[in-house]
């Protein structure tokens, strides 16, 4: 496989009429989807975009999104999809750095990337519905796909920039083409007539492999929302009779906790995976005793294309682990000093195998840093056990350092997660004149339920050790989230009582 666009080639071959992608009424089957990316294709050899060249697309989760996708790596181009909440600043970043030719973007968003392209001097196209199919109209489909090798880059995703810019990772058309495959074949084992559900943002790793490119591999439904809401998520998955859910954490957490619309029937869906953070235990039993369905947890990041691991299938699960290493990946356990840790002790997550990017786009000194010897080096903590399952204890830069002991905030947040009141749990470190650091933990509580921060307090005290529990306890409306619903800790501030 040479470009990454042959997985639609090949469903559109085999599936023409079926519905690849469905918004509410809006629906494109897959012989629609192919001819619409073929004429984008064409719209951007015709604005000079050539093999390797870097188009730049903000657009939500709507159909016009694997329209572009598809369309860019149709044309040779290297897709570098862009968060629609950026500001303009963001924006130009990104655009400057990847060196974008074009930028496309969705009415919605526009102000801020065309600001940003203006001060970038990058050409940029608005997509406005009727405007944009006119002059995808006035193209002639182009047929013939740009030939790429394995290892070119057809995708640069910048990462969050949690420890300084951000950096865009290089995504071969191998490294996503595998990727997908072993997803679709090993994991989710989809096929035709499944429809997963497509509300994981599609600009972000874990949506465009697990949603968007399995489904389309497979030949399979997939059905979009554009902003998560629990109720429109429960109404979609009984309207379209979704088979397969993905979804990060929190949204585990909200549709737990939403009502069920009338006559709300489970029986269709057979499988839902979760990823991107730890999924409570608590969480994964209370959803797999509501829906009928089992949660399969798995692990990845956006340098491996993203998924590295997982709890297959066809084999013993264990509720509250990140599974095994999937098909073409190998994953160990280093210390610091590099050394291997033995089953049991903890560690950092190092990874090597087919979906390992090439290296983050024009870093050189960033790549030597994570990529080692051929191990991409992840800084997520774990152990693992004597059957080989993998456990997330933390994020290394997570770890809280209390007295010298330290703690592991995924530990402290699941015992926060058993209390009944606690709908959403994050557990920080704050500085500490005599310990270094002090445990503090922001909570969010179910709808209806009280507790004072006092009561939870007593909770986590009786359930870990003493340098473990929080001593400082907030209760908030909402904990901040990034585009998936990750929960971002780095933007929780706590002080003292």
């Amino acid at each position: 496989m040479t470009n990454l666009v042959t997985l639609l080639a090949a469903s559109a071959a085999a599936h023409g009429d079926r519905v690849a992608v469905r918004h509410d009424d809006s629906t494109l089957t897959y012989a629609e989807l192919d001819d619409a990316s073929a004429r984008v294709a064409a719209l951007l050899r015709d604005r000079g975009v050539l093999p390797g060249d870097r188009v730049a697309m903000t657009m939500p989760n709507l159909p016009l999104f694997p329209v572009v996708y598809y369309g860019i790596l149709r044309a040779g181009g290297v897709v570098v999809p862009m968060n629609p909440l950026l500001k303009a600043r963001e924006v130009a970043f990104t655009l400057r750095d990847c060196g974008a030719r074009i930028a496309l973007v969705f009415p919605l968003f526009a102000d801020e990337v065309t600001k940003a392209a203006a001060e970038t001097g990058t050409a940029c196209l608005v997509t406005e519905p009727e405007a944009f199919d006119a002059l995808l109209r006035g193209h002639d489909p182009l047929l013939d796909t740009v030939d790429r090798t394995e290892d070119d880059t057809a995708l640069i995703l910048y990462t969050s920039g949690t420890t300084g810019t951000p950096k865009g990772a290089e995504l071969s058309h191998r490294n996503l083409a595998t990727n997908t495959l072993t997803t679709s074949e090993t994991l989710l084992q989809v096929g035709p007539d499944d429809v997963l559900f497509g509300g994981l943002p599609l600009f972000h790793a874990f949506g465009q492999t697990c949603a968007l490119n399995t489904a389309v591999a497979a030949g399979a439904t997939l059905t979009l929302l554009p902003r998560f809401d629990p109720q429109r998520a429960l109404e979609i998955m009984a309207r379209d009779g979704v088979t397969v859910f993905l979804g990060v954490p929190t949204m585990y957490a909200a549709l737990l906790h939403a009502e069920l619309p009338d006559g709300f029937d489970t029986a269709r869906l057979r499988l839902a995976v979760s990823g991107g953070s730890a999924l409570p235990v608590e969480v994964l039993h209370g959803f797999e005793r509501r829906f009928g369905a089992p949660v399969l947890e798995g692990y990845g990041l956006s340098e491996t294309s993203p998924v590295a691991a997982f709890n297959h299938p066809d084999r013993p699960r264990k509720a509250g682990s990140i599974g095994l290493p999937i098909r073409g990946v190998e994953m160990r356990l280093v210390a610091e000093d590099g050394a291997g840790v033995a089953p049991g002790g903890i560690g950092e997550i190092a990874i090597r195998g087919e979906n390992i990017m090439t290296g983050y786009w024009n870093r050189p000194d960033a790549t030597a840093e994570a990529v080692r010897d051929g191990w991409f080096h992840s800084g997520d903590l774990a152990r693992v056990d004597e059957d080989g399952f993998y456990f997330i204890v933390d994020r290394k830069k997570d770890m809280i350092i209390r007295g010298g002991y330290n703690v592991y905030p995924r530990e402290v947040e699941e015992v926060l997660y058993e209390h009944p009141a606690v709908a959403e749990a994050a557990v920080v470190g704050m500085p500490h004149p005599l310990h270094g650091e002090e445990i503090a933990a922001v909570v969010t509580l179910r709808p209806g339920a009280k507790a004072t921060a006092e009561e939870i307090i007593a909770h986590a005290k009786e359930r870990v050790a003493a340098y473990k529990y929080p001593r400082v306890v907030t209760i908030a409306d909402e904990l901040p989230k990034g585009p998936t619903g990750k929960i971002l800790k780095r933007e929780i501030v706590v002080s003292g009582p």
